[in-house]
């Protein structure tokens, strides 16, 4: 017999969220049972964090995954707009290969969240984590070349986020050697995301291609200590540097979007400040919560700005 999840008021209620009637429903659902976290916090985290995460998600397509009851239960990705999308929603429909599209005709169509009222209708449908590309939608409708780079820096135990932090001045030096700056971001799982704004457009290929060049610069040069290999038996006590993210089917968690583990932990963007504090003690940067995100932005700003 499963577990009987725990009673919640069902009611909807009609909100207009920037000229748009939006139906909310079962705000005291408990999404994270570990912390006591509700559905209507998460939509108030959300709507306070728009003002920064908006930009970051303009004009590419989102992935989302979803908890329906909460994430001690299961979970789904969902890539194609669900049925009942509003009509104001702004979707792009792109090619893709393989079966995966769930429309059999080889196409993916796309919600693309570009104002409050967008975000507020898919964080009510419990899509907790929303994850991008690293290439925009232009107002043709048409996939652009990738704008940005970035390298996800995986920790394999007993390695953990101080190790990243090394490995992530490394590449930050590597990026450096190309004109490129590298923007920190704790991934609000296990490790660090680096991103780095292309000052020219390119091919995904051609991004993936640089991204994996400077994963396996390092590993030659540091072998104990990173691995560019995404066999998993070669990652324990290592930093694997992933550079497939930059695949043009690939996609990363935004920047300020919660993720779905046991805590209400964020996708934060940091100091590079921060990370020399994190590779120097090993207890020096921890991954953030909701409520601390909210009060570093409401204190510095958006760090991921350019």
């Amino acid at each position: 017999m499963s577990p009987k999840k725990p009673a919640y008021d069902k009611q909807e209620i009609m909100v207009d969220v920037e000229g748009r009637t939006l139906k909310i429903s079962s705000l005291d659902k408990v999404l994270y049972p570990r912390t006591g976290t509700t559905k209507g916090e998460v939509l108030n985290y959300y709507a306070q964090i728009s003002p920064v995460l908006l930009p970051h998600l303009k004009d590419r397509a989102v992935t989302r995954i979803r908890w329906p009851h909460g994430v001690q239960d299961m979970s789904f990705f969902e890539k194609n707009a669900p049925s009942g999308t509003p009509s104001w929603v702004r979707t792009v429909t792109v090619p893709t290969t393989g079966s995966r599209s769930g429309k059999g005709d080889g196409e993916i169509t796309f919600p693309i969240v570009e104002d409050l009222a967008t975000l507020t209708w898919l964080v009510n449908l419990a899509a907790l984590e929303l994850h991008v590309h690293q290439w925009t939608v232009g107002r043709n409708g048409r996939p652009r070349n990738a704008d940005r780079l970035v390298i996800d820096l995986d920790p394999g135990e007993p390695a953990g986020l101080h190790e990243c932090c090394v490995v992530a001045l490394l590449v930050q030096d590597k990026l450096a050697e190309r004109g490129l700056h590298g923007k920190p971001v704790m991934s609000g799982s296990k490790g660090l995301h680096l991103y780095a704004d292309l000052p020219k457009r390119m091919p995904s290929d051609d991004s993936t291609a640089l991204a994996k060049v400077v994963a396996e610069e390092l590993q030659r040069e540091h072998p104990s200590l990173v691995t560019a290999t995404m066999t998993k038996t070669k990652r324990p006590g290592k930093v694997f540097l992933d550079w497939s993210q930059n695949a043009g089917s690939k996609t990363t968690i935004s920047p300020y979007s919660l993720r779905g583990k046991e805590l209400p932990y964020v996708a934060a963007p940091v100091s590079w400040a921060e990370v020399e504090e994190g590779a120097d003690d090993p207890l020096g940067l921890e991954q953030l919560r909701f409520d601390e995100i909210l009060r570093r932005v409401s204190e510095h700003g958006d760090l991921f700005a350019s």
